[in-house]
This record gives C-alpha cells, sequence and structure tokens, in this order.
C-alpha cells in the first residue's frame, strides 16, 4: 500500500507540473495532506506516518528540482499554519509562529516536513503567496494561494483513499471588453 501512495503521489506532482508551463524558481507550492484520508479514515482521525513519508519522498524531491519553496499546511487544530523553510519566511517577509506539530495537532505530513526542511521553522500564514497547490483529502489549502485561483483538471485524483485537487494561479484579468490580455 505505501509503494502505491508514493507513486500515486508521484504521478500527482509530475501531473501538476506538467500543467503549470511557466514555473519558476523561488515560487511556492503549498500542500495540505490528511494521512487519516489517504489510509480510508476520516480527516484528522487515523495519522499515518508512514504515509506521510511516502508522499514527502515523491513531492520534496520535485520541489527541489525545479527550486521551489514547499509550504506544509497544519491542520485546523494548529489553525492551519504553515511549515516552511527559514530561506522561504525570510524571503517573503512571514510571520514566524512558536508550535511544533504532532500527530494530531499538526498532522503527520507536517511533522515529517519537520524533520526532512534544512531549517523548518513556522509561519503564521504565507499571505496568498502560493503559486500552485496540491490539497489531499479535504484540507482546503485555498487561503494560501494568490488570486486568481485556476484548478487543475487532473486524470490522477486520488492518493490512497484520499480525492486530490490541485491549482496553479495565474493574474487576475482587468479591463473590459476592449481590452487584450
Amino acid at each position: 500500500m505505501i509503494e502505491k501512495i508514493r507513486k500515486q503521489a508521484q504521478d500527482v506532482v509530475c501531473e501538476l507540473f506538467s500543467n503549470i508551463p511557466d514555473i519558476r524558481k523561488g515560487q511556492i507550492l503549498v500542500v495540505g495532506c490528511s494521512t487519516s484520508e489517504i489510509m480510508g479514515k476520516c480527516i484528522g482521525t487515523g495519522s499515518s506516518e508512514e504515509a506521510a513519508q511516502a508522499v514527502m519522498d515523491a513531492i520534496l524531491p520535485k520541489v527541489k528540482e525545479y527550486g521551489l519553496y514547499l509550504a506544509v499546511q497544519c491542520c485546523e487544530h494548529l489553525n492551519r499554519v504553515l511549515v516552511v523553510e527559514r530561506e522561504c519566511m525570510e524571503k517573503f517577509g512571514f510571520t514566524q509562529v512558536c508550535v511544533k506539530p504532532q500527530l494530531h495537532a499538526g498532522g503527520a505530513f507536517a511533522v515529517e516536513a519537520t524533520k526532512r526542511f534544512d531549517d523548518y521553522v513556522m509561519v503564521e500564514d504565507i499571505q496568498g503567496k502560493a503559486d500552485m497547490g496540491i490539497d489531499i483529502g479535504g484540507a482546503f489549502i485555498g487561503m494560501h494561494m494568490h488570486p486568481v485561483v485556476v484548478p487543475i483538471h487532473a486524470n490522477n485524483r486520488y492518493i490512497g483513499e484520499a480525492y486530490v485537487m490541485m491549482a496553479r494561479t495565474r493574474p487576475k484579468y482587468v479591463g473590459g471588453p476592449r481590452a487584450a490580455y
């Protein structure tokens, strides 16, 4: 099962990146991940360290390959604060907060991020600066993405038992019927 989760997560992140033609180094990918949902349980009821490891094994190498920042959203018990690299926090001017994710307060994926990031910090929010996102199991990541959020209608819609939604952003259209875009 864990190898299947890793493969599905790898397929999801590859599909996301293939649907964003203008990925630039230094952009932010936000991921919300319910390992409970991946394992077929109700969100928040069955955190799985193994599922978190498998998803991180798939996502983090691709993030590094593209030169992106990964922002990992914690669960609602920590008010959806995020785990990011210190460099990301400093570049974007995010506000650091003092909390440490646990399996049942933050979630297994956030705990895994604290283990894998080079110099992790916790930030209150990322001020709508995410350029792309993956929502695994209904974690609601939209608040972290800047307008306009465009859903990616993917072929890869599941990791384990969790439904996956992906999105990218684009600049707002301004003007009117005579404007050229």
